[in-house]
C-alpha cells in the first residue's frame, strides 16, 4: 500500500508518462527545442497539476536530473518540460547525443504535496523521518535543496542522509540555524530503460 504522502497512478499510467519522457527527449534531439503538447486528449489525472522529477542513469550512474518540487502545470506538460531539461540543460552533464539514447534508464517520480515538519533539533526531525519513503526539503539563508526519496538506497543511514542534504544545500553539517524549515514529500517512482519503452505492449 502506498503511504498517504504518495499520489496513486496507475502502472500503465506511469508507463506512458515514460513514453512521453522520452518522445521528449527524441524531439529535443530533432528539434533542439522542448516538444509542445495538447493536454487535452489526456485522462484527467494527467491534465491535473503535479510536481516531478525525471532522472537519466547509465550503468547505475547519474546522467541527468531536474523537476520541481511544486505543481505549476499538468502533469504531462512537466513530465515534457522535466525530461527536456534533463536530458539538455542540467548544468553537470553536457547535452544528451543521440548515440547514448539506447543506454539509459529512465525514472519518472511523482510528487506529492509539500508537508512543512514543525522541527527543531535534528534528533526531533530523524524521529519523524520514514526512510525509504520521505524525500525532504531543507530551506535557509536563501538555499534550498532536496532529496528525493531514491536517495535513501544510497544513504539509509539518517544522519548521514541529512549531513549530505546540508551538504547539498550548501549549509553546516551540524546545529540547527534558527531559520531551518524541513519539509517532506512522498513519490509514486516509474522507471524503464529506453530499449523497454519502445517495445509495444503484449496484445491480449
Amino acid at each position: 500500500m502506498l503511504p498517504m504522502r504518495c499520489m496513486k497512478i496507475d502502472p500503465d499510467k506511469g508507463r506512458l508518462l515514460l513514453q512521453l519522457a522520452l518522445q521528449s527527449i527524441e524531439y529535443g534531439i530533432a528539434h533542439g527545442r522542448v516538444m509542445e503538447i495538447d493536454t487535452a486528449g489526456f485522462v484527467p489525472q494527467l491534465r491535473q497539476p503535479l510536481a516531478c522529477f525525471l532522472t537519466l542513469t547509465e550503468g547505475g550512474n547519474l546522467r541527468g536530473c531536474t523537476g520541481a518540487l511544486e505543481p505549476t502545470m499538468a502533469l504531462a506538460e512537466h513530465v515534457v518540460e522535466a525530461a527536456y531539461a534533463t536530458a539538455f540543460r542540467d548544468p553537470r552533464f553536457a547535452a544528451l547525443r543521440e548515440a547514448e539514447l539506447d543506454r539509459l534508464e529512465l525514472e519518472l517520480a511523482v510528487l506529492g504535496p509539500l508537508q512543512r515538519l514543525g522541527v527543531a533539533t535534528e534528533d526531533q526531525l530523524i524521529a519523524m523521518l520514514e526512510p525509504q519513503v520521505d524525500g525532504l526539503v531543507l530551506e535557509a539563508d536563501g538555499r534550498r535543496a532536496t532529496f528525493l526519496p531514491k536517495v535513501w538506497e544510497q544513504l539509509p543511514d539518517p544522519r548521514e542522509f541529512l549531513r549530505h542534504l546540508r551538504r547539498k544545500a550548501g549549509l553546516p553539517e551540524t546545529g540547527w540555524p534558527a531559520d531551518l524549515r524541513v519539509s517532506r514529500y512522498g513519490a509514486t517512482t516509474f522507471s524503464s530503460s529506453v530499449r523497454e519503452l519502445r517495445v509495444p505492449p503484449a496484445q491480449f
